[in-house]
Formats: structure tokens, C-alpha cells, sequence
């Protein structure tokens, strides 16, 4: 048996199943921008987890800045709970969106992440807004 069949495939419905929950939890840098392009920015708020030197340096446009270690009650009182938070952090070696989107989510809010963070934004091409050039500040995940 080949090892690519060592574990066997689920029934059709199994995977259709699993594969449509994993993009409920999760959206990619071309649906995202693809939005953006199109003004479609309703229902969603984009949230910057890191710190805030990283989202002073480079952050998704429209983003808001919500460090994942500062997400409390209060902290997000102001917030829509209509709204779905779509989180993201550095990249995918880095889980400071997983965490943030975790906190946001026991604190009763809807969430999902963006797959890559921002470096699989910027790989795919799409603008960041910036400050100060890129490179001068010396971060790095600042998670």
C-alpha cells in the first residue's frame, strides 16, 4: 500500500464536511483583497493582533490594531458583536492570530483568520499601509 493511502479517505460527505468548516475558521489573501478592490468591507473588520510597532510599521489596509495579549472585555467593549473579526498576525509561523482569534472568540465574538498573515498578503502582492520605510525598524513578529 502506497503511503499516500495508508490512511484511507473519508466518504464524500465526511469531506465535504470538514473542508467547508475550515474555510468557515479561515479566509485567503485573494478573497480578502478581492473584497477590498471591491469596496465589499461590510459584515468584517480587519484585526491586526501584534504589537503595535509592528502595525505602525506595515498593516493590512482598513486594518484595526488589537494585540492578542491586550484582548479583555473591556478591551473590546467597543467592538460590533454583529461583526465578524477577521484576524491576522505575521505569517503562518507565527500564532498570535490564532491567539487573538481564540481570546475574541470566548469573549463571544465571530471570528476567522487570515491563512499566511501578512507576509502571505504581501508574497501574493497585495499593498500594505506603511510607515516609515521597511526594514528601518528592526521588527520582526513583535507578537
Amino acid at each position: 500500500m502506497t503511503r499516500t493511502l495508508a490512511f484511507p479517505a473519508p466518504a464524500p460527505a465526511e469531506a465535504a464536511a470538514y473542508f467547508a468548516a475550515e474555510l468557515g475558521f479561515e479566509v485567503d489573501p485573494d478573497d480578502l483583497a478581492r473584497d477590498l478592490d471591491a469596496g465589499c468591507t461590510e459584515g468584517y473588520v480587519i484585526v491586526e493582533t501584534r504589537a503595535p510597532e509592528a502595525f505602525a510599521q506595515a498593516h493590512l489596509p482598513g486594518a484595526i490594531n488589537l494585540p492578542y495579549r491586550d484582548m479583555t472585555r473591556e478591551s473590546t467593549a467597543h467592538l460590533d458583536r454583529d461583526l465578524v473579526y477577521v484576524c491576522y498576525c505575521e505569517s503562518s509561523n507565527c500564532n498570535a492570530a490564532t491567539k487573538g482569534a481564540l481570546k475574541l472568540a470566548e469573549l463571544g465574538f465571530r471570528v476567522k483568520r487570515l491563512s499566511g498573515g501578512i507576509a502571505g498578503w504581501r508574497a501574493a502582492g497585495y499593498p500594505v499601509e506603511a510607515h516609515g520605510e521597511p526594514g528601518t525598524t528592526g521588527i520582526r513578529c513583535a507578537c
